[in-house]
């Protein structure tokens, strides 16, 4: 492990991630995800088995990073109230699932976004 926070949680499996992204939405409540300069949202369509997806991070410097290499790519917060209220139902209507918190290595957690709400529902009542 690195010095460095941003390496050593990246360095973490999916599952590990998915949890931290789940801890750090439900105390910051938003959620971040990479635009490009016409405002269209990153979706990637996985090469195995063609499952299309919107990847999402708990925080600018997360989607920044993964982004560095790309150019045209830039971190833009989504509230939680607005994933939940517009963004959950338009990707299950557009068959679209959500990668949370993509690594370096490429490894992530894909759930449907209807479990997403209901995952970071749950954690925030919890916290409560």
């Amino acid at each position: 492990m690195s010095d460095n926070p941003l390496a050593q949680i990246l360095e973490m499996d999916g599952e590990e991630r998915y949890d931290y992204f789940l801890d750090a939405v439900a105390e910051e409540r938003e959620i971040w995800i990479l635009i490009n300069a016409d405002n269209q949202f990153l979706k990637i369509v996985s090469e195995e088995d063609g499952v299309g997806y919107l990847p999402v991070w708990p925080g600018t410097e997360f989607a920044a990073d993964y982004a560095k290499d790309s150019g045209d790519l830039s971190p833009k917060a989504v509230s939680l109230p607005d994933f939940f209220k517009k963004w959950v139902p338009g990707l299950t209507r557009d068959g679209l699932e959500v990668g949370v918190f993509p690594g370096g290595e490429g490894e992530l957690w894909i759930t449907p976004a209807e479990e997403l709400k209901r995952d970071l529902q749950e954690v925030i009542s919890s916290s409560f």
